[in-house]
């Protein structure tokens, strides 16, 4: 991926500079609004793309794209490398049969099982759990904001989730943030066979947890998923499943709150709305995830002809919805470059996707990015920014590496 991307930017493919151009990865926006004015649908040597929320949206509902690769597409020997890689690779966030890479029915299947445990009832059962959380970290005054606070939120919580045990808690934050890569797209090797050790070992150690549950249930969600009455998850599913709960949910959270901090700490008067009228908190998060998605970007695979945009799009093409794009289209959003905590259709964004792949932790994100701001602003009103904050350097997924703040 990563040199059939640079021979595109050298053909002066447009679209490629997504994927290849540092600028590009510091602040996409720019790009984001090149694509827009370029129209509904751009061509590029290796995919579609739309910045337009209208498009994207479309793409996203649509049954004629889809997520899962068809092998009969692909050419002899990628096809035969991507059987091999099944047969020997780990289950990660991103292998089939993650909800992530399937489509109907197997997706169907999978999300109607998981939907069974992950209720509205259960997530909102989570929140005094996740206060709690917040206390704890914050008993100790944040210096790094993402390493002391914004990713041990995330990981506690999915923690509690799958029942690990608290001796377990910084294993499996090592395991989340080595599987996270793999949301990404061209992976350097290194970083590669990095993810790959970091799931094969969280794989061995979930069989034996699954085992283990199944002998002496807890009352955690993974242990009423293990135990559902009926047709029942296979372990490469409950393996699939909880690797994507692992790296997409604490991806996504992490995200949220170190970018959230940021953009309340460089909008003070942002603050001091949410300080007045703390109801507005909800609305908040939304705009925060509209502004600056966790997610950048997304794809799907046209599985039969269809027009989108005013373009025809064949079977086997894939399309990319600049999500980050399409939340900031002037056509949806007045004044989309401006953040404002009281913005009445932020939660119009794209961040959590759409259609049947919609996110299906949403909801928790919400609960756990509301609560864990709310919470770090009120222990810390005078929480800034003390030293220079490093993006990480992925491109779909956007967030911070470092945030330096004082108190």
């Amino acid at each position: 991926m990563r040199m059939a991307v640079r021979r595109a930017a050298r053909r002066g493919d447009r679209l490629a500079g997504f994927f290849h151009d540092p600028a590009v990865r510091a602040d996409p926006y720019p790009f984001y609004d090149r694509v827009r004015d370029a129209g509904p649908v751009v061509r590029g040597e290796l995919m579609l793309a739309t910045a337009r929320h209208d498009v994207a949206s479309a793409v996203l509902r649509s049954d004629a794209f889809g997520v899962g690769v068809s092998e009969r597409r692909l050419p002899t020997g990628v096809a035969l490398l991507f059987r091999l890689s099944r047969r020997t690779s780990p289950i990660g966030p991103v292998d089939p049969p993650s909800m992530l890479v399937v489509d109907p029915p197997d997706h169907t299947r999978y999300r109607r099982l998981v939907a069974k445990v992950f209720t509205a009832r259960a997530i909102e059962g989570l929140r005094p759990r996740i206060e709690q959380t917040c206390e704890e970290l914050l008993r100790d005054k944040p210096a790094e904001l993402v390493a002391d606070y914004a990713a041990l939120l995330p990981v506690t919580v999915i923690a509690d989730i799958l029942g690990v045990p608290q001796e377990m808690r910084r294993q499996f934050l090592a395991w989340g943030a080595a599987a996270a890569p793999t949301l990404d797209i061209g992976l350097g090797f290194r970083v590669y066979r990095r993810t790959e050790r970091g799931i094969k070992a969280s794989n061995d150690w979930l069989r034996g947890h699954f085992a283990r549950l199944r002998a002496a249930p807890g009352d955690d969600l993974l242990s009423r998923l293990v135990h559902l009455e009926g047709e029942q998850l296979t372990d490469d599913e409950l393996l699939a499943t909880a690797g994507l709960l692992l790296a997409a949910g604490f991806e996504t959270t992490v995200n949220l709150l170190g970018s959230g901090a940021a953009l309340l700490m460089r909008h003070p008067e942002q603050l001091e709305l949410l300080r007045a009228e703390p109801a507005r908190w909800p609305g908040a998060v939304e705009e925060m995830l509209r502004y600056d998605s966790p997610v950048q970007s997304t794809a799907r695979i046209c599985r039969r002809e269809t027009g989108v945009g005013g373009v025809t799009v064949r079977p086997g093409q894939v399309i990319v919805p600049m999500l980050g794009g399409a939340n900031r289209d002037p056509a949806v959003f007045a004044d989309p470059a401006r953040f404002d905590v009281t913005r009445a259709n932020a939660r119009e964004h794209l961040s959590f996707s759409g259609g049947v792949h919609y996110c299906l932790g949403a909801a928790l994100a919400r609960l756990e990015g509301e609560i864990g701001l709310r919470m770090l602003f009120e222990r810390y009103p005078g929480l800034r920014e003390n030293g220079v904050a490093h993006r990480r350097p992925t491109r779909v997924l956007r967030g911070y590496e470092s945030l330096p703040v004082t108190t």
